[in-house]
């Protein structure tokens, strides 16, 4: 889709170091399609917060993973 809108130089500025694009074009592909892949990410955390109960913390997942780890003595 072709549209012409007037972006602030520093905005853009900002945005290609951001997303390390070499165009302005690639700049605003590459945020619009990662806020877009963030409100969908949103939509989704909403849907299944607190429906998993039964996962560990991450506290408990450290503990599982040093008492996995063997000390190495030297």
């Amino acid at each position: 889709m072709k549209t012409t809108i007037d972006i602030p130089d520093e905005l853009m500025e900002e945005a290609m170091k951001f997303t390390g694009a070499k165009t302005k074009r690639e700049a605003v592909v590459t945020a619009v399609e990662r806020f877009n892949r963030l409100k969908r990410l949103e939509k989704l955390n909403a849907r299944v917060r607190g429906q998993f109960r039964d996962f560990l913390t991450q506290a408990e997942l450290k503990a599982m993973r040093e008492a996995d780890i063997p000390k190495v003595r030297r």
